[in-house]
């Protein structure tokens, strides 16, 4: 690996001079901070949060730092929450850099980094400083885009622990829908859920989580069944293998024909995304032995849970917090022994982020919201 300003800048000066772009080069960390960079951070108007465009002064990475180019970002539901100040009670902190997730190239290196060389293709992890092991109040104070500044920057500064190399068959539009929802699912499925060959997995809805659980399901030899008020996105779900589809908005009872597909037996595995109102009906759906996973809240989160349902059937129920880096390597295995692709459904500019969120609001994608930064 690369160490040293020096050979970083010599490589990356190689590097943009390849591509046509020579006149970013870092020269020196001094050059470094006397340039500038566009970036969004939240600004609250009236009590209205809104994103701003700033140009600020472009970073230099410290010791064992990276300085990345982000070339692309994704949006999650939480984004949207943060934005709409219905995120971890009230309006997020002036001046935030918003979006955990986010792919780029290495143009920087500071002192003692040994991971990462300039050239690398990489993507910040979810929380920047869990490596792994079990989550901690410390790791979770490392949320980025929430806890600390996100991804929507044209460059950032990360400990090199908190970046991971991304797939090489993945562009960076691709990659920048790992960190969050796909991480999310993988930890889901896999690490908690023990995802077998021929499970039964319920999926609500059409969003990140959702779509990456598809995915991960049908690669593992599963039996997806996914949930969606939209006829049209149920055909495309059904193209990229799933196993069965119910319209929930015009079968209100849509545990029972899950079930039914199931011959009974009930799902092995549920990603419940919905919150208070699918809870009740995902449970339902569940059979004997298998495992919930609670990971978002699209209609408020439940009060009260059906305990003595639970020991019953032995029911095993997890909190899903996306997940640390190691999980984040595992993930990345899978989808490059399986040559995944996520599905993206929308690329905005840089220019137009406010219109990604706006998209988002409207409910009408599927899968994954990229903004691009070429």
């Amino acid at each position: 690996m690369t160490t040293g300003f020096s050979q970083a800048t010599s490589r990356l000066n190689q590097v943009l001079l390849a591509a046509g772009l020579a006149t970013l080069a870092i020269s020196s960390p001094a050059v470094a901070q006397a340039q500038t960079m566009r970036q969004y951070q939240f600004g609250v108007f009236d009590d209205e949060v809104r994103l701003v465009m700033k140009e600020v002064a472009q970073p230099t990475p410290g010791a064992n730092e990276v300085l990345v180019r982000v070339r692309a970002t994704s949006l999650n539901r939480r984004d949207l929450s943060i934005l709409q100040s219905q995120y971890g009670g009230g309006n997020p902190r002036t001046g935030l850099v918003p979006l955990s997730d986010g792919a780029g190239e290495v143009i920087g290196v500071g002192p003692g980094v040994t991971r990462f060389e300039v050239g690398d293709r990489v993507a910040g992890i979810f929380f920047a400083s869990w490596v792994d092991g079990r989550p901690s109040a410390r790791t979770n104070a490392s949320a980025r885009g929430g806890a600390i500044d996100g991804m929507l920057s044209e460059m950032i500064v990360s400990h090199e622990d908190g970046l991971v190399e991304i797939p090489e068959h993945l562009s960076f539009i691709e990659a920048a829908t790992l960190p969050c929802a796909g991480v999310t699912a993988w930890n889901a499925l896999f690490k908690h859920g023990g995802l077998v060959e021929d499970d039964f997995v319920l999926l609500e809805g059409t969003g990140g989580v959702s779509i990456f659980g598809l995915q991960f399901s049908v690669a593992a030899g599963a039996r997806p069944i996914i949930t969606s008020s939209s006829d049209e996105k149920l055909v495309r779900a059904r193209e990229m293998g799933a196993y069965g589809t119910v319209n929930y908005r015009t079968n209100t009872e849509w545990q029972d024909e899950v079930r039914a597909i199931t011959g009974n037996a009930g799902v092995t595995q549920v990603l419940e995304v919905g919150g208070r109102d699918t809870l009740p009906k995902a449970i339902r759906a569940l059979g004997y032995g298998g495992h919930i996973a609670i990971i978002g809240g699209l209609s408020g989160f439940a009060n009260a849970m059906p305990i003595g349902s639970f020991i019953g059937r032995s029911i095993k129920v997890t909190g899903i917090y996306v997940g640390s880096r190691a999980d984040f390597e595992a993930m990345n295995a899978f989808i490059t022994q399986h040559q995944l692709r996520p599905l993206v459904d929308k690329v905005f500019t840089f220019d137009n982020a406010p219109a990604a969120y706006d998209h988002m609001a409207s409910g009408n994608h599927m899968g994954k919201i990229v903004i691009a930064s070429f």
